[in-house]
């Protein structure tokens, strides 16, 4: 198997206290990893820093050939990264916003594949409206529409909570999704109070201290 990314001996403190340390593990291409641990354990931070976008955890993150030039900086036209809170624009519709998602990866997508995607999501008939005036549950699922695409070039999902303010019908899809792209050779990164029941899946619980 082909190893995506690695990390060594990664610390974080917040306010004077551990979060975690001496954490260590590797990601490879079909693997789903699954963090778990309490609210505030540091979740968000390590997936974060892992994507790039913080440096608070010390310690060393190694990217494969294929995902950085590097092998410090991973390449953001590799992943799709969620976070928590969706990074929709609300002035912009569903279909605009996706689109952008696709831009930013210089992927050449035709626009009835968007529309596709938005489709299964089951935003059909909120294509066009403003997504300021979606709830915050069609909200994440213009967020999560971009996991619809198959865009060849996107082979790692980091994930922060993906099933936050999704009604079962759409947790039990999205479920199937990830393990989909699990079978394919795609890897995911994500935290979740969510389980997952997959071969594919190692579990690793950080935030318990004794």
């Amino acid at each position: 198997m082909q190893g995506i990314v690695q990390a060594d001996k990664l610390y974080c403190e917040r306010d004077d206290r551990v979060l975690f340390e001496q954490l260590s593990f590797a990601v490879e291409s079909g693997e789903i990893l699954h963090i778990k641990g309490p609210n505030g354990a540091g979740k968000t931070t390590l997936l974060r820093r892992i994507v790039g976008l913080s440096w608070v955890v010390d310690g060393t993150i190694t990217w494969g050939a294929d995902f950085s030039a590097d092998g410090q900086q991973p390449d953001g036209q590799r992943f799709w990264y969620l976070a928590h809170r969706p990074a929709v624009t609300l002035q912009l519709t569903p279909l605009e916003n996706l689109a952008f998602s696709v831009a930013l990866h210089n992927a050449d997508v035709d626009e009835s594949l968007l529309w596709q995607a938005l489709d299964t999501v089951g935003l059909r008939g909120y294509e066009d409206v403003p997504s300021g005036s979606l709830s915050a549950g069609q909200q994440r699922r213009v967020a999560l529409s971009k996991l619809y695409l198959d865009l060849p070039d996107v082979r790692l999902w980091v994930l922060d909570e993906p099933f936050t303010a999704l009604d079962v019908s759409a947790v039990a899809q999205l479920e199937k999704r990830i393990e989909a792209f699990a079978d394919t050779g795609g890897s995911v990164i994500m935290t979740s109070h969510h389980g997952l029941n997959h071969t594919a899946v190692r579990e690793l619980q950080i935030g318990v201290r004794p």
